[in-house]
């Protein structure tokens, strides 16, 4: 089945949607497909099937989103934790992801035709050589493409991602390209494997759990969590229209507690730079003091080479992930 599908919606769906996108709309949504092997144990098939329907169900979903206007969906397809389950439903779960990514490799020009680029979010690393390289070739290809984004959190977890991005901040360091200084709430948001997507506006669990399970949670502390009954294979887009309206209904508190965040954010920066700039002064001065144009021109002096040294670290980190990407996608074209 197709990674998207074409049908379009009912006149009752385009009715509802139309309703729906008069009111604030979240650009970008998260799923935690939940259900897939209670939903096989209910179908009585075996639990391959129950994950095969979910992949089908996310297909599905994706178009629903689309018609919808929100172009960035995250998924939780793989955790790290799902290693501990059964070899048999491991190794199926990884023949799975063999077939869709393969795949989604045949469907270029539909995959071009509607901008989707797919990126995967985890340490590829832990996978078998082969999917790693269909992962790869899969994300390459789609690079370019820019009208709607699909994440795939394939061997993730959101504390190994944050374990993660406090290694890459230390290895910054240890390179000299930023200083220990420079280290802050704001640049581990950008170490974060999800760096080049916004926070998720609203973030959806199936199935009637009620909790996070280890999934984006530095990335939703300011998102409307949604959790719904039904099993994810069967997922209806009534059920989406639903957690939509109560994003829209709690959408003014959402923005103010986002807002005040990133005004206290930026508060504490400003609070970092000029606690540097006046350590800088005590050891580089001559112990007379300072006016005040030359104390602010000194701390936007700071400022600026501070969000260059960032800058500088950001792109060589990106850069690095962007080789591993590409040198994957190599050897599967060699092989």
């Amino acid at each position: 089945m197709s990674w998207i599908r074409e049908r379009q919606l009912s006149f009752l769906e385009r009715l509802t949607a139309n309703i729906l996108k008069a009111g604030p709309m979240p650009k970008h949504v998260a799923f935690i497909m939940d259900g897939n092997r209670r939903f096989a144990q209910k179908a009585h098939v075996e639990r391959q099937e129950g994950h095969s329907q979910g992949f089908e169900k996310l297909a599905e979903t994706l178009r629903w989103c689309l018609n919808l206007g929100i172009h960035e969906v995250t998924v939780y397809a793989f955790s790290i934790e799902n290693v501990k389950r059964s070899k048999e439903e491991v190794d199926g779960l990884m023949e799975l992801a063999r077939q869709k990514f393969s795949r989604l490799l045949t469907e270029q020009e539909n995959l071009e035709k509607h901008g989707v680029c797919i990126r995967v979010l985890g340490d590829l690393t832990l996978l078998p050589a082969d999917l790693q390289q269909l992962i790869a070739k899969s994300v390459v290809a789609t690079k370019a493409h820019n009208k709607c984004f699909l994440n795939v959190c394939f061997a993730y977890t959101s504390r190994y991602e944050i374990a993660n991005a406090v290694k890459e901040m230390a290895w910054g360091v240890e390179q000299g390209l930023i200083k220990s200084s420079d280290v802050s709430e704001v640049l581990l948001s950008e170490c974060l494997y999800s760096s080049n997507s916004p926070n998720p506006d609203l973030l959806i669990r199936t199935s009637g759990e009620v909790r996070l399970s280890d999934f984006l949670l530095w990335q939703t502390s300011y998102s409307c969590l949604v959790f719904q009954s039904v099993l994810w294979p069967e997922y209806s887009f009534w059920n989406l229209c639903e957690a939509v309206l109560q994003y829209q209904l709690s959408y003014r508190s959402l923005q103010k507690a986002g807002d005040l965040h990133r005004e206290g954010q930026a508060l504490q920066q400003m609070e970092a730079d000029r606690s540097c700039v006046a350590e800088l002064l005590q050891h580089c001065g001559n112990g007379e003091p300072m006016d005040a144009q030359s104390r602010q021109k000194d701390l936007l002096n700071y400022i600026a080479s501070r969000e260059e040294r960032v800058h500088c670290f950001l792109n060589t980190l990106q850069h690095k992930r962007d080789t591993f990407f590409s040198d994957l996608s190599s050897q599967a074209v060699v092989a």
